[in-house]
């Protein structure tokens, strides 16, 4: 029986496409959960959300308002999702009524932001009155549920990738999603842990959104993350989504998931034309080749690939970019939504030959199942 997703409606004003918009951005690229029907930013109404994207058409319309949204689409939708993630911890009063008439309308709400809408008396009340839900993403577990390192992680005998970076916001989320779904069409069995609240709303079966837990435990729950991974599905390879960057002085998620996931390998992903950092525009961007040195200091693992973000690039800069970074770092260089994910999964090929043998018995098991 195929499984019917819920629709869902993103709200992002004023930031579709932009780096604070990446929930929504994400959600409308790729999305196990959801079938997004629209999404609002009234500053790009009447686009579609693909070519805003700078992509194909794909037939998710942006819309002014949620009054607007639920005028043309010809169901009201399962869920309203909150697909903004600024730095802000709290939302406005205006998104507040959003949020309000949407439960009114009878939308489940879904919310990614570390405010707690479960927690609201108000939103409660509403919620309640209208028989809706209310879903806050980046809620941690209970106490009882959380983990503390073990060292269990050494019985993980297949490779485990992380997807780390040089800033927040740079593409690690998307590269990962990407990789882990080209993975799989070739036949190797690939589980991706997502590490923050965009990659779960997606639909990863594993992870738990980082940056909401109390610090003691973001090393055991993603070590936790990548063993049941590896216990349950027994997968061919994991690969772990980044967060920040090591060397970003404001956040410390790229520690936690060096030390959780423990990598065999890492793949870099890197803004070339960003010139500071996402939301901090007093601290410069950090050079590809000092985050190398980083990363490799502070584990046991090698960077294997760096990853591209096209981000204020022509197709023809980032193809100069993607040469550049080659020649200079003797590592295969890609932007995985301009130009597939070939060289990242040539490069795993490569350090991990179990993967290309992999590779090579579901195409003659294939060719014998079209040949009986």
């Amino acid at each position: 029986m195929a499984i019917v997703n819920e629709t869902a409606l993103v709200y992002c004003e004023n930031q579709f496409g932009l780096v604070d918009g990446k929930t929504a951005s994400g959600l409308v690229r790729h999305s196990e959960t959801y079938t997004v029907v629209g999404v609002i930013d009234s500053s790009l109404a009447g686009k579609d959300a693909g070519e805003e994207l700078g992509e194909k058409k794909n037939g998710i319309p942006i819309f002014a308002n949620l009054e607007d949204a639920l005028g043309k689409l010809s169901t009201v939708p399962d869920c309203y999702i909150y697909g903004k993630a600024p730095l802000e911890t709290y939302i406005s009063a205006k998104e507040r009524g959003f949020i309000l008439e949407a439960m009114e309308k009878g939308m489940d709400i879904i919310n990614g932001l570390h405010q707690f809408f479960s927690d609201d008396r108000e939103f409660v009340h509403v919620a309640a009155r209208n028989h809706v839900r209310i879903k806050d993403i980046r809620k941690p577990p209970k106490l009882k549920d959380l983990h503390v390192f073990s060292g269990q992680r050494s019985r993980v005998t297949i490779p485990v990738v992380a997807v780390l970076g040089t800033d927040c916001a740079c593409g690690k989320r998307t590269t990962t999603v990407e990789l882990n779904n080209s993975l799989n069409r070739i036949g190797i069995k690939s589980i991706l842990v997502a590490t923050g609240q965009s990659g779960l709303m997606q639909g990863a079966l594993y992870g738990v959104a980082i940056d909401a837990l109390v610090s003691q435990f973001v090393v055991g729950e993603i070590e936790n993350a990548v063993i049941q991974a590896f216990d349950n599905e027994s997968p061919d390879i994991i690969l772990v989504e980044g967060q920040s960057a090591v060397s970003h002085p404001a956040f410390m998620g790229s520690f936690g998931i060096l030390k959780g996931s423990k990598p065999d390998g890492v793949i870099l992903q890197h803004p070339p034309a960003r010139k500071y950092r996402c939301d901090f525009p007093n601290l410069k961007m950090p050079a590809v080749e000092s985050e190398i040195d980083l990363i490799e200091a502070i584990s046991q693992t090698k960077v294997m690939a760096i990853a591209l973000s096209h981000e204020n690039l022509s197709d023809q800069e980032i193809l100069g970019h993607v040469a550049n970074y080659e020649q200079r770092f003797q590592l295969p260089t890609t932007d995985v939504l301009s130009h597939g994910c070939r060289k990242l999964v040539q490069a795993l090929c490569k350090h991990f030959p179990e993967l290309r043998q992999k590779i090579k018995r579901t195409h003659v098991e294939k060719n014998r199942a079209l040949a009986a």
